[in-house]
Formats: C-alpha cells, structure tokens, sequence
C-alpha cells in the first residue's frame, strides 16, 4: 500500500514533466531573453554528475549523448556546475563556434536535467578542443548565494580557487592533451558573443 501510495503521489508529477517536455522544444521555444548580464539557460548536466547528456536540436529534447552505441559518461571528475546552453544561440564554426547553442556553466548546487535558469554571465573560458574553437560561459545562478558576484574578478576574490577549478577541470574532463585553455575573458565580451549567437540563431531560422 505504501509503495501504490507512493506512485499515485509523484505520478502527476511524472505526467506534468513530460508534458512540459512535449510541448515546449529547448532551444526554439524559449527565449534567452538577455538583460545587461542577465540570461536563461538549460541544463543538460546537473552539478556533481558525470552523465553526458544534451539537447537534440531538430526535437528539442535532451538525451543522453552517446559513442558507438554506447552511453558516455564521463571519466573524470563530476561536472563542477549545472552544465548546458543558452537556447535562441547560435554559432557556426565559420564564427568561431561549433554550430550548436553555446555552452554555459552555472557554479552552483544542482539542479534537475531540463530546468530552465535565470543566470547572471561573468565571463568566459576560452577553449581550443582539437584545434576547434569550444568557449564556456560561466555564469551564478539567480539569487543564490553566488549571485552578488558581478564579474570574474570578484568571483576569484569572494570563492578563491573556483576558476582555477574550473579551467582545471575543463583542460583535463576529456583526457590528456585534449582540450586547451587560452585563459578567461571578461563579462562584456561574454555579453557580446550571446548577442552575435542570438543573431546569428535568427539569421538561421529567417533563411
């Protein structure tokens, strides 16, 4: 009886989640609705995870990533934030980008795969993965703790060793000599590089 309890409990949950899912595609339907340093994003991977996920851009929805068939995951430390992009973003790899929504970090506890955040962008990791151009957004999330933070600088000031986290993990999450770093770059050219990928996403959807 408990366990009948139980299913009856969290089954509107169950049906309220994918109906949400169904009715709305990730990148498409939802606005980044930029403001100053203000954005939304998607999470794909929850903090703490190691699970490879993302978003599949003619559904909409996110499933797990795979290699040859099989699930990936990755083998290395769990991801240090809630990882995943910016929907209405674009960059092609003529610009710089990979020709997916950019990637965006949100520093922070977890929180579930497919929840939509408001986040602040501090500034950006620059990253060569193989020779191609692969750029992070890091970002804190919405009145949390973090979110009195304005810029890079005062993140280092206020949580020393969370950047030095962050490159670190990036650099490494792929295997040795994968993944480079070029350093960080402030919060205004993080700002601007979403408005180029907004435009660049309505340039796409209007040819």
């Amino acid at each position: 009886m408990k366990n009948l309890a139980l299913y009856i409990l969290l089954l509107p949950l169950g049906f309220s989640c994918q109906s949400l899912e169904k009715n709305r595609h990730l990148i498409n339907d939802i606005s980044p609705n930029l403001e100053n340093q203000w954005v939304n994003m998607i999470v794909e991977i929850p903090t703490g995870t190691n699970e490879k996920w993302e978003v599949n851009k003619t559904s909409g929805f996110i499933e797990r990533d795979s290699i040859n068939g099989e699930p990936r995951t990755i083998q290395y430390l769990s991801y240090p934030g809630n990882y995943g992009f910016i929907p209405q973003t674009l960059l092609s790899k003529k610009e710089g980008g990979d020709g997916d929504p950019l990637d965006i970090l949100v520093i922070g506890e977890a929180v579930e795969r497919g929840s939509e955040l408001r986040c602040k962008v501090l500034g950006l990791l620059q990253l060569m993965d193989n020779d191609e151009q692969d750029d992070k957004l890091i970002a804190v999330v919405q009145n949390s703790a973090l979110s009195h933070v304005d810029n890079l600088e005062e993140l280092e000031i206020a949580y020393p060793g969370i950047l030095l986290i962050v490159e670190k993990w990036f650099s490494n999450y792929k295997g040795p000599q994968q993944m480079l770093s070029k350093g960080f770059k402030d919060t205004q050219t993080a700002v601007e590089l979403i408005k180029h990928s907004s435009q660049s996403y309505l340039k796409k959807i209007g040819s």
